[in-house]
């Protein structure tokens, strides 16, 4: 398993709990938004907006450049990269359970009767 910067990786998973701050990345995978593009959905002040986007600065999952007066920001996908790598590495518990399940789900499958088969036996 390839480490990673606990800290940098606790400030990704912290920043994503949020479904305001999933929502705002969301938005921003699209192209660059203003914090106030960003707040208008959500029907939010600009100071919470940036609260949630100073969070998310903080986790590096997105740039502030200061243009003038406007403030906009950009997706940096980097971290959601390493916190997907870290995510990988349990892929394999996953999976192997679901195989378990499948497998028990068509063993269940095959020795429960058909309509048909319950039919033919009255």
């Amino acid at each position: 398993m390839v480490e990673h910067d606990s800290s940098a990786l606790d400030e990704v998973f912290h920043a994503l709990s949020d479904p305001t701050r999933r929502a705002m990345l969301r938005r921003l995978s699209a192209r660059e938004h203003t914090v106030g593009e960003l707040a208008e959905p959500f029907a939010m002040s600009l100071a919470a907006a940036s609260k949630h986007v100073k969070t998310l600065e903080r986790a590096r999952l997105v740039r502030r450049k200061v243009r003038g007066r406007t403030h906009v920001c950009g997706l940096n996908p980097t971290p959601l990269a390493e916190a997907n790598e870290w995510l990988r590495f349990y892929e394999r518990f996953w999976a192997g359970r679901l195989d378990t399940l499948e497998a028990l789900l068509r063993a269940e499958d095959a020795a429960t009767p058909t309509n048909t088969e319950r039919k033919k036996r009255r």
